[in-house]
């Protein structure tokens, strides 16, 4: 629904708790620090698990967030996906820092680097530092090493500045867990064929579910970002709906 344009996918779904996704580089940290301290303040065990790319680390909200959750001791989770490459700006050409986990010490935020492609680092510490913030110990960032194997976006050509060959000795972490557990016998065929079935039946149902609705508003892009339209703005909507062959 989200990703068809609709503002009911902005609404998570029932017994669910997370913010939608959002475009802006950064701009999910201070939130999440917010949504943080307001638990704190209302004396809930409930924490904000915070992720982000490398190239947010780049970013004034990062830093911003990061001091403020230190301070206020919010039980925030920044989880930091360091895939090395900021769209098409290498890691080692966007800071000095050799690390991104070191960041967090300036702060005095326990911070940890692990393996982004090894499913059990990354679940023990996170689940480490969700248990740190349920208690009161504060917040923890943790930089999950990884590699983006594909485009940034649609629009992206990573050929254009990733050398050739690079990064084909990273190994899938799907692949990697399946070669764990048939090495250790927890591999069930007939499972794994269920889950596939389950899986691709509750995919096509929901695209079906969505494929229902009628099409997006494109009046919802306007309306719902300010409580009085500025003029400007008001004249984009009048711009918008007239390319469209509409009236407002």
């Amino acid at each position: 629904m989200y990703w068809n344009g609709r503002a009911e996918g902005c609404v998570p779904p029932e017994g669910k708790k997370y913010f939608p996704a959002a475009v802006p580089i950064a701009t999910q940290i201070p939130h999440a620090v917010g949504s943080a301290w307001a638990e704190k303040r209302k004396g809930t065990d409930n924490i904000a698990l915070c992720f982000f790319g490398d190239g947010a680390t780049s970013e004034g909200d990062f830093h911003e967030g990061l001091n403020f959750a230190s301070v206020f001791q919010t039980p925030t989770v920044f989880f930091n996906q360091n895939n090395r490459y900021a769209i098409s700006v290498p890691f080692e050409k966007q800071m000095n820092s050799k690390t991104i986990a070191q960041k967090g010490l300036a702060y005095d935020i326990p911070s940890v680097r692990v393996d982004g492609n090894d499913v059990f680092a990354v679940y023990f510490e996170t689940k480490k530092a969700a248990q740190r913030a349920r208690n009161g110990e504060g917040p923890t960032l943790i930089e999950a090493v990884t590699w983006r194997t594909g485009a940034h976006t649609t629009a992206d050509d990573p050929t254009k500045y990733r050398p050739d060959g690079q990064g084909e000795d990273v190994v899938n972490p799907v692949e990697r867990l399946e070669h764990f557990m048939k090495n250790n016998d927890f591999w069930d065929e007939a499972w794994v064929e269920q889950i596939e079935r389950e899986l691709t039946d509750e995919v096509e149902s929901a695209v079906e579910a969505m494929e229902q609705y009628p099409k997006p508003n494109p009046e919802d892009l306007f309306d719902h970002v300010f409580e009085n339209m500025p003029k400007q703005l008001s004249e984009q909507k009048q711009s918008y709906l007239a390319l469209l062959g509409r009236d407002s």
